[in-house]
């Protein structure tokens, strides 16, 4: 009998040992999703070791193109590049993918889902699912129950990313570069352009010469609108990476075709499935990344009209979510679960 036997289907993970993967093998653990094996994939130089899953351990063996033979379900978290050359290989192996990275997000034959908004997207899929950018599913699962009611025309957000969506390493940078500012040693930045402790800067992705937006800004605007299904919503954002291990924070205003106040937006989202509201104005108590880390629910406060709309058609409002989590991992455990009773 192998590893981690039990009813249900075979599952691969690919990028076991990464920040990602080690969240999709505690959210499968978590949630009791049911398995008969899991295997657990990463390059030459993590294969050997071993990860813990439901009281065993077990070992991380190397991707190769014959890894996927009797895998039913293959749970992608390497890159791109590993996503193009060895997804289509797990699809012809009989697995089905839920792939984290880019590589398939704006194709028009992959799904790209975030199951609380578009999970009958599902049904259409050829193999290959698409599992959002963090911050596409952090800023819209709040904002999806209003659009099904009051149409969003426009939206502008401003995220505060956390090293954590750089993986691993960047988190390990931003506690030694701190650890070594607080010393008053000097720190060379391995991972990430800039010095990472008590500084901010805009996100480390091209900047297209023609817009001026950087490569996670333009993936949050287009798989918005792929998201929602909705090619005519505006979208703007400005993505900056801030010295926090863990949990994205967004600041969104949005605007809706009908007027629409907070009160309004607040009942929306207090049933919201994904959703919890930390927003207490007498406290100044409002979403923070300390408290969404680790948390399943996407963190929404601060809900006030924007007052620079005469028409009340616009709201203002702050949101934190966990990045390796619903931003990531549990988003395509999610979407393994969908699968199973849809």
């Amino acid at each position: 009998m192998s590893e981690g036997r039990g009813p249900g289907a075979v599952v691969a993970i690919v990028g076991a040992t990464g920040a990602v993967g080690i969240e999709l093998i505690r959210c499968l653990e978590e949630r009791a999703f049911p398995l008969a094996e899991l295997r657990l994939f990463a390059s030459a130089r993590s294969a050997g070791k071993t990860l813990r899953f439901r009281g065993r351990e077990l070992p991380v063996r190397e991707l190769t193109e014959d890894s996927f033979e009797g895998v039913q379900l293959a749970l992608f978290s390497a890159g791109s590049g590993t996503s193009k050359r060895f997804a289509p290989l797990a699809v012809r192996a009989g697995a089905t993918v839920i792939d984290n990275s880019s590589a398939f997000r704006l194709d028009p034959q992959v799904p790209l889902v975030v199951p609380e908004i578009n999970p009958e997207t599902l049904r259409g899929h050829r193999g290959i699912i698409a599992n959002p950018n963090c911050c596409a599913i952090i800023s819209i699962t709040p904002l999806w129950p209003i659009h099904r009611v009051n149409r969003i025309r426009r939206l502008q957000l401003a995220t505060y990313q956390a090293a954590s969506g750089a993986g691993a390493a960047a988190m390990e940078e931003l506690r030694e570069s701190t650890r070594a500012y607080l010393e008053g040693r000097t720190y060379e930045p391995r991972v990430l352009p800039h010095p990472y402790a008590f500084n901010l800067f805009s996100h480390n992705t091209r900047i297209d010469p023609a817009t001026g937006y950087n490569d996670e800004e333009t993936k949050v605007i287009q798989e918005t609108r792929k998201i929602f299904g909705d090619g005519e919503i505006r979208v703007s954002a400005t993505c900056v990476r801030v010295p926090v291990l863990r949990a994205h924070s967004m600041a969104i205003t949005f605007e809706c075709s009908q007027p629409i106040t907070p009160a309004r937006v607040r009942e929306l989202l207090r049933e919201a499935p994904g959703v919890k509201l930390v927003d207490d104005a007498e406290r100044n108590y409002f979403p923070m990344p300390k408290d969404a880390s680790g948390q399943d629910a996407i963190l929404v406060g601060r809900i006030r009209n924007d007052i620079s709309d005469p028409d009340g058609r616009s709201i203002s409002l702050f949101v934190a979510g966990d990045q390796l989590l619903k931003g990531a991992a549990l988003n395509a455990v999610q979407i393994a679960e969908a699968l199973r009773t849809g």
